[in-house]
Formats: structure tokens, sequence, C-alpha cells
């Protein structure tokens, strides 16, 4: 039922029509933006795609409530004027979507309806030159079963491919472009051009095919004295009429290219003229069948014994002759005999057998239906034999070579035929590639189209029959009718000359050829245009009117391949793969598109199902292989290497297409069955949360982190970069597609696969906790935390950093996350580079579930860590057995199956140092000034720079590296040299502290220190010394990170802890465990 619409007028009732209003400033470029929220429409080809008349939109006050939408939404009265005037692109030339941005070209307004436009096209295309030329053979060869079963299976292939066809080609606008716009539209770019460039070479070879067809016409049953290469021994038949194709066929691609290029107009107007003469032969064969019922017409065979003679060089079928009393030899018994004489020495068989002569054709109702019905396959070069017929077998070194026989020239078998006949149904796209030519193609394609496959399937299986019943099968076996004087064997049945059929199938094959010279280079055109495969682009240009000129030529030489090969038994089968692959993907394109119910799935054609295209599908497939299965995985591997060709050289193309459904659909599925719980210790892997820092431009400040990433992951399993960006998100859209964008082309070229995620939050610290919260989907949530260490949390303007830092730290713990935090990491290595030796260190002091062990492991899968050895140190107290330590961790390592050096550090206790104490002392004083004197921010910079001069006058360090230098000049970096550690902690704890009393006049007593902080400082400060003893020049050293004090009052001397702890290292990766164990020994 048609869905109703009711206008309802809306009037300006008692207003009077004012002025314009005045454009207030700023105005244009809030239009810019898009609506009254500033918010960018996406474009559409009916929206936003001509200029709208401002004045026209605001006339009158009944909509302005809709004024803002009305800057980027039209009206709908407006709206569906536009859909009104909407037409389709003329056949051949740039589909609408690449044209969008165009003006559009007007054009005149389609006018073929389903008769014109889709019904007779598809007729011509499908019948043609099998019919003509191989389907007596066929059915003489495999039988009138057998072939029934091979039509009605080719027949069932295109009608289900039809009914998928008219599902898709009604599902929308279809323009030009045919069954290329519908499977790329469908299946998207990948399939559309693998299918679409296998659709192009298919309609190619069958130009080929069907030129091949025309010249075996021509030369074997029009004029066979206009070959060039003449048959001079016996044996070389077959040779000289291949050669005689190539050279005919070189002139005639010749000449259809150039009246293809000089006006396709020609083409289409002999069209009609082609057509007419397939249908009248047609009607000759129908007729002369009918005809055979009461005056079969006389055609003689000639045989000897149960062999069939080839007539061409006798004309009397008898051994001799009597006349007048007097016995007289013939031609026939000269061919089979050295001499002319009665006593001559003659061929065995020939001598042995008898001589008859039968009728060729008996007619409809002699019963020779019986004996066609069972297929008669034989070798290549076999003689042709009558079934039933009394045969003497003569001496078996007698060679039949040389005598005239009628031989078979190919070895036959089920398959073969199979792959010969199945060109005769292809053709069925021929409505569809004129969709925009049509009056209204969603009802004209599938009507048509289906009419069309129905009508010539009647044919085909009805002559299988009649063929069978009217002609005897010698005959029919007899290829190029060598045994009715040369006659085309169809052409003996017809009526009332063979030459109507002769005629007929070789005007019929010529205008079928001139159509794929026309068709197939715009085809070419469609796919080049699209920008999907660019290698092919150059063939999107032609003439000034639209006439692919490029792609004609490259057309002609693909055309002329086919011509060399001079086989019409071996083209048939090169174009029917190309042909099943098409509409095995049509079918797929349904099927996946019903499966999915994708809401724009609304096809007007009701009568498909999805069991009907995957059964058309299966069917598809199984003929490529029973065809040929070489052929078959040839065709696949030239569509798979298209396809990855396009993956990863073309064009992204967003088309809505079915895979991305499919992609989309499975994702649901696999997400739903993912547990929401954790994996299994064995499954586990780092999931991870890149943490990133953006500077004001929306820039990645530490780019390395995301290549440590892909180090680290090496593209399994799940990667999220988020960022957090301050503000809010109104005021923020821009820069935050922005900061997308950047951190995506990061991402793209540190190979970085993952998920990107910007977050606008009133305050960095609760963007983090949402990140860390809520990224990730279902299962398929992150595990790890990986940030950057806070280079500069001491000298930072926004002296929260370092707290962000630790709540951070924090959270992950809260929510059973695992962390690893980059230090230096702008000294870490990018993807490019490779280590050629040195030493990844572990620092195993507590155990955190595994993490340790396995980030090495990972690490070493990637080429810039593969050349590393891991190391394994753990600590030993005064009260441990280091020894059996050792024993026991190697143990442990070798049941985890990894490779690792083993080392036990026995770390004494011994009194706290000076150093320990200052260090402490130093700590808590800015700490406690901080907080106390809440000094004015200017102050503060002063204070902090004091304390640090200070700090740097007792321990001067080392040069900071000039690449860290050069990156982050502002950057202060802290490093403790080993000598000068050792110096520093053997000083006398009587130092003179003077210097401290000078500028600290609040400077406690050491009795009054957090004896808490001195003995976490110590640990740090012990710790560091042993780690920068064994581990200075390790490429990577990986740590226990302790977790922050429970009292939040401590967090910025946790920082200095750290910091103390990791002195001196190049590149440290902090890490904390989730809480869970993430190794396991067992399988």
């Amino acid at each position: 039922m048609p869905t109703n619409f009711t206008v309802v007028p809306v009037e300006a009732q008692g207003e009077e029509q004012g002025p314009l209003r005045q454009q207030e400033p700023g105005e244009d470029e809030e239009k810019e933006r898009g609506a009254g929220d500033g918010i960018a429409r996406e474009s559409s080809p009916f929206i936003n795609n001509a200029e709208i008349d401002k004045g026209n939109l605001y006339e009158g006050k009944n909509m302005a409530l809709f004024e803002e939408e009305m800057d980027s939404n039209p009206m709908v009265s407006s709206l569906l004027n536009k859909l009104a005037n909407y037409t389709n692109l003329t056949q051949g030339v740039v589909e609408h979507e690449a044209d969008e941005d165009s003006k559009r070209k007007e054009v005149k307004v389609p006018r073929m309806g389903t008769f014109i436009g889709v019904y007779l096209p598809c007729l011509q295309n499908i019948l043609g030159v099998i019919l003509f030329l191989r389907l007596t053979w066929i059915v003489g060869t495999a039988g009138v079963l057998e072939s029934f079963i091979i039509v009605f299976m080719c027949c069932a292939c295109t009608m289900l491919t039809a009914i998928s066809m008219s599902a898709i080609a009604t599902n929308g606008v279809v323009p030009a472009g045919g069954s290329y716009y519908m499977i790329s539209r469908s299946l998207g770019p990948e399939f559309g051009g693998a299918v679409g460039l296998c659709f192009y070479l298919g309609t190619t070879f069958a130009g080929a095919m069907y030129i091949l067809g025309t010249i075996e016409i021509l030369l074997t049953y029009i004029s066979p004295s206009a070959a060039i290469f003449k048959v001079e021994e016996a044996g070389e038949e077959t040779g000289a009429m291949l050669n005689n194709m190539r050279v005919y066929g070189t002139c005639i691609i010749i000449l259809m290219a150039i009246v293809v290029f000089v006006g396709v107009k020609y083409v289409n107007k002999l069209a009609l003229v082609f057509l007419a003469c397939v249908i009248l032969s047609i009607i000759a064969i129908y007729a002369g069948v009918i005809k055979t019922a009461f005056d079969p017409p006389d055609f003689p065979i000639c045989l000897v014994g149960n062999r069939t003679l080839s007539k061409r060089g006798f004309d009397i079928c008898a051994k001799y002759t009597e006349s007048n009393n007097e016995t007289k030899t013939t031609r026939l018994w000269r061919l089979f005999c050295d001499s002319s004489l009665l006593n001559a020495t003659c061929d065995d068989y020939f001598a042995l057998n008898n001589v008859t002569e039968i009728q060729g054709i008996p007619g409809i109702t002699s019963g020779v239906l019986i004996d066609n019905l069972w297929s008669a396959y034989s070798e290549k070069g076999s003689i042709v034999e009558k079934k039933g017929q009394p045969s003497v077998a003569g001496s078996e070194d007698t060679k039949a070579g040389g005598l005239p026989y009628v031989f078979t020239d190919i070895m036959t078998y089920f398959t073969m035929l199979v792959g010969i006949y199945f060109p005769s149904v292809t053709g069925i796209m021929a409505g569809s590639n004129r969709s925009g030519d049509l009056k209204d193609a969603q009802k004209s394609i599938p009507t048509g189209t289906i009419l069309a496959i129905a009508t010539t399937s009647f044919i085909y299986l009805s002559c299988i029959v009649l063929f069978g019943a009217c002609i005897e099968g010698v005959i029919l076996r007899d290829k190029f009718g060598e045994a009715v004087n040369g006659n085309l064997v169809v052409g003996t049945l017809a009526w009332p000359s063979p030459w109507v059929i002769v005629i007929g199938s070789f005007f019929s094959t010529c205008g079928a050829g001139l159509q794929s010279l026309t068709g197939a280079p715009r085809l070419l055109q469609a796919i080049a245009r699209d920008g999907i495969v660019p290698f092919i682009q150059v063939f999107g240009h032609g003439k000034a009117n639209g006439e692919p000129t490029w792609a004609l030529l490259l057309t002609a030489g693909i055309c002329e391949i086919g011509i060399l090969i001079a086989s019409l038994d071996s083209v048939a089968p090169i174009l029917s793969m190309f042909f099943l692959m098409c509409y095995m993907f049509v079918n797929l394109a349904c099927a996946v598109q019903t499966l999915l119910r994708t809401p724009n799935w609304r096809p007007r054609f009701k009568y498909y199902h999805w069991t009907l295209s995957f059964l058309g599908m299966s069917l598809c497939l199984a003929l490529m292989f029973i065809c040929s299965w070489y052929y078959a995985l040839i065709a696949m591997l030239i569509a798979g290497c298209i396809y990855k060709y396009i993956e990863y050289r073309g064009a992204e193309k967003e088309w809505g297409d079915g895979i991305r459904g499919l992609s989309l659909n499975a994702a649901r599925y696999a997400l739903l069955r993912v547990e929401d719980g954790p994996p299994h210790t064995k499954n586990w892997r780092p999931q991870v949360l890149v943490l990133l820092n953006l500077d004001s431009k929306q820039l990645v400040k530490h780019p390395r982190l995301l290549s440590f990433t892909s180090q680290l992951k090496a593209g399994k399993g799940l990667t999220i970069v988020g960022s957090v960006l301050q503000g809010i998100y109104l005021d923020k859209c821009a820069e935050t597609q922005k900061a997308e964008e950047n951190v995506k082309a990061l991402m793209g070229i540190e190979k970085t696969k993952g998920f990107c995620q910007i977050v606008v939050s009133p305050s960095c610290r609760d963007g983090i906790s949402h990140l860390i919260q809520s990224a990730g989907l279902g299962g398929m949530k992150h595990n790890t935390v990986l940030m950057a260490w806070p280079q500069s949390w001491k000298q930072t303007e926004n002296h929260f950093s370092w707290k962000n830092f630790v709540d951070t730290v924090r959270e992950t713990t809260a929510a059973q996350q695992a962390l690893l935090v980059a230090k230096n990491i702008d000294l870490f290595p990018t993807n490019q580079e490779r280590f050629t030796d040195g030493n990844i260190d572990v620092w195993w002091i507590v155990h955190d579930g595994g993490m340790l062990m396995l980030l090495p492991f990972l690490l070493r899968q990637h080429k810039v860590w593969k050349k590393c050895k891991m190391r394994i140190f753990t600590v030993a107290q005064m009260d441990d057995n280091s020894i059996q330590m050792k024993k026991d961790l190697q143990m442990f390592l070798y049941h985890l199956r990894l490779n690792a050096e083993v080392e036990v550090v026995e770390m004494f206790e011994n009194d706290i140092s000076a150093f320990t104490y200052e260090k402490t002392l130093v700590m808590e004083q800015r700490s406690q000034m901080l907080k106390q004197m809440q000094l004015s921010k200017n102050e503060r910079e002063r204070e902090a720079q004091l304390i640090h001069d200070r700090n740097t006058a007792s321990h001067s360090a080392p040069a900071v590296k000039a690449s860290v230098a050069a990156a982050v000049p502002e950057k202060v970096q802290m490093t403790w040299t080993k000598e000068k550690f050792v110096a520093e902690k053997h000083k006398s704890k009587e130092t003179n502290l003077s210097g401290f009393k000078d500028i600290f006049n609040m400077k406690p007593e050491w009795g009054n220190l957090n004896q808490s902080n001195v003995r976490r400082m110590h640990t740090a400060v012990k710790l560091n010394g042993v780690v920068l003893n064994k581990s200075q020049h390790a490429q990577l050293v990986l740590l226990n990170m302790p977790g922050p004090p429970k009292n939040r009052k401590g967090d910025e001397n946790y920082m200095e802890f750290l910091e103390v702890l990791t002195e001196g290292l190049d590149r440290v990766l902090l890490v904390r465990g989730s809480g869970r164990e993430v190794i396991t020994i067992y399988s």
C-alpha cells in the first residue's frame, strides 16, 4: 500500500510580510560553521548541495522557529523539489557519487521501458554464438539427458543471480555502471574493484569469443576459399584453422575498435538489426523442426561400417557403381585404395565393411531421440561412429590418418562441456548496465531480466530435446558439419534454407562482438573514475564527449590475447570463470544484506530470500570448479590480488557497504561472546590505555610513547590512545577533532594499531579518571595504563601535575589495572632503531603477578629489542639464602619457558647515611614551606629555584643528554652518577650543614624528621646505588614501582622517593602490577 501524504498549507494569518532582516555582524561565520549550535552537518546530494536563496528562506514568519536549522537543512518543500528534478546519469558517464561536488549535467529524460530497455538487450546478449556453433555438438556428445542437466544448471545459476540482482537493483537508484556499481556499493570498494575488473575481463574475453565465432562461420561455412593458410597435408587442418583465426581475428578487432571509436551511436543503431537476425534464426530452427514431422530435409550421410565419412572429397556414397554392365570404382574407392582398379590394395577396414547411406535429419517422428539420450564422450582424434551400426574391426595397425573420416578435434568430457556452454547464458547484466537509460529502472530491471532468462532457458532446453529428436547422433557429434558437405549442423535443420542460420548467426556474432567492445571500456572507465584502483586511473580519461579512448585501446589489447588463443573451445572456459565469479559475488552481496537486515535494505523487488542467494552463490562456485579447477584457482588468485592491492594502496571509500556492516555485526557478536570478567591467565596480555600529553597546538608531546607501545604490542591485543583536553566540550569541539586527527596521524606513522579517544573535561584530573573508568567496550577493556613520567614536576607552572600523577597511580590500583610509567621517554628508541646488543634488566623486588617477567618477553618479539638479553635481578636480605634463591629463580624461569640470566644481589642493612638525612631534610622543608607560607606564584618559583640551586651546589649533576636538551630545553633533569654517589655516601656524618641554616631559618633538628620518610629515603638511595652498580649501561631497566602513601599529605614526598630511586638511569620503566597473576607455568 502506498503511503498517503496530506499537504497542509500554512498561512501567515494577519501578519504582513516584513522586509528582510539586516544581517548581523558575525552571521557569515555562524553560517559557515553550520546550524545555530555551530556543529557542521553531513553533506548530502540534496542537503547543502546547491546555493539556497536565503531571501526566500525567511519570507514570512511562519517558520521563524526553525531559522537556525534552515542554515544547514532545507525545508521539506525544497527537498522534494530537488528530488523531483533528480535524474540518473546516462550510460558511461561518471557515477553520481563521484560527480557530487561538480554541477550536475542536464540530461534528457530517459524513455526506454522494460521491453526495449531490458528484455531485448538481455535476449540479444544471452542468445548467441554457442547456440548456433556448439549446442548441437554438446547434445551429440553429452546426450540429451546430460545436456539437459548442463543447461538446467547454468540457467538455474543465472536465474538465482537475476533474483539477487533484482533485489540489489531495486534497493535505491542504480546509476550507470550496472553490476560493478551494485557489487561495490553492497560489498565495499575492495570486492567491488576485484569483481568489477573480473567482470571487465570476462566481457573483454567474450568479445574475443564472439569474434572467433564470426571467423569460424566465415571460413567454415560461408567462404572456405578465403583461408590464407591452406591445408597441404592431412592432419594439418587444426593448425591452419588456428592461424587463419589469428590473422582474421586481428584484422576484425582493429576494424571493430575503429567503428567503436568513431561512434557508438552506429553500434546502437545496428543492435536492432543484429537482434532481428537472432530472432529470425531461432524462428527458422523451430519452423524446420515442425517441417521434419512431415517432410524431413534430404541430408544423406555416408558411413563405412559404423564410421562417419567426410563428404568433402567425394560425391557418390558407394565403393563402385555399375552402368552398362560395367563396374567402375568411385572417388571414395580411390581415397581408400592405392589405385582405381578393383583388385587394388585397400584399407583393411574399408575392405571388410559395407558403405551405407542414412538420412542425417530423420525427423522428429523417427524415434532417433532414444539413440541420442546417452553420452558419447571420446578421445582427441577418434572417429565419429554411429551406435548400433554393424561393423567389422580391421587390423589394429591400420592408420586412420589421411582417410576421409570425421574426427573429433578435442577430448570431450562432462565438465569441459559445462565450461564451453556457460557463456551462452551470460549477458543477464545487459539490462542493469543500461539502468541509466531506463524510465523506471526499479520496475524494469527485475521484470525484463527474469523474463529474458525464462525465455532463453525455454529456447535452450527445448532446442536440446528437439535437436536430439530430429538429428542423427553422428551429425550432432560432427562439430563442423563435414558429413553434410560442410554445412552448419543447425542450418541443416532450419527452414527454408541453411543460409538463414549461417547469415543470421554471422551477423549476431558480429553484433555481440561490437557490443562487448562498446560495453567493456565503459565498465573500465567507471572503475577508473571511482579512484579505487590507482594504477588504472589513466583509463578514466577519454574524448571530450566522455568516450573512453584509453580504455578502448586496453580492451582491444586484452581481446587480442583471446584472439591469439584462437580456439573458441579454449576461450569459452576463461570467460566462464570471470562471469561466474561476478555472479557469485552478486549473490553474496544480496545474502549479506538480507542477513544483516541493515535499515537501508528495502528492495522494491520482494521475491527474494537469502537461501536463494546462498544457493546461487554455491552453484556459481561449484560451476567454477566443474568447468576447470585450475582456471577457477587462477581467477580467484587474480581477484584476490586485486582485492589486497585495493586494500593496501587504494583510496579509502565509505559507501556504507555490506562488508562493513558484516564487520560491525561480527564485532558485536564477538564482544557479546567475550567474557565480561578478566580472561584466564594463559590468555592475559597487556591491553593498553596510553595516556598522552598534548601541547597548546594539540600536538603530542612525547611521540616515543607511541613507539614504545607498538614495540610492546606488535599489533596484538587492544590499544587505546587517550588524552585529555581541559575545558568545556562545546567550546573545544574543533580542538578535539584536530587533536584526534593529530593523534591518529602519529599512530599511523608509529604503526600503532588501536583506537583514539580524546576526552574534554573541566579538569585534567577528572578527564584521566573518566578514561581509566570508561575506555573500552564490554570485554574489550584495557587492563594496563601506560604513561610518561612528569619530568618537570618540580618546575612546572601547574604545581598540581604531580598530584594528578599520584592520583592516577591510586586510581589504577583501585581499578585493579597494571600501571607502566616510562621515565626519560624521549630517550627511548624509535621503531626504526635496532639495538645490536645490550641488556633488558628486570629488578624484581616485589612479586606483582609476573608483569616484570612478561614485559621483556613481549618487547623482545619486536625488531628493536630482539637482540637484547634479559637479565633478572632480585634482592636478598640478611636472613635470605642467596644461593638457594638463585636456584629457585632459575627453576621458576625454566618452567616459565623464559631465557634470562639470573643474579641475586645482597643488600645488607647499615646505618642511614648523612646524605639520606640531607635528602629527606630538603624534601620535607620544600613541602613544609609550600604548605605553610602559601607564597605567591612568583615567590614560590623563586623559593623553589633557591632550593634547587642549593641542592645542585651540594650534589652537582652531570649534563643532560644533548637530544633531550634540544627537545625539552626548559626541563632540568636531576641525575646522579655512581662516583658522586659513593663519594657522598662516605662523607662524615659531621658534615658542616651551616649552609642549610643560612637558607632555611625553619630547619628542624635531625631528630624531628619524620622517621618513616627517612626510612623510605634510605631504601630509595640504597636501591638506586645497587641498580646503578649493575644496570647503569642497560638498554632498559624495569623496576617495581612502590605504591603511594596511604596518607595523602605525603604525595609530594612520594614523587621525590621515585626520583631518587631512578636517578642516573637512561631508560626506566616503572611497573606496578594489577594484583592478579599474568603469567603461568602451566600449558
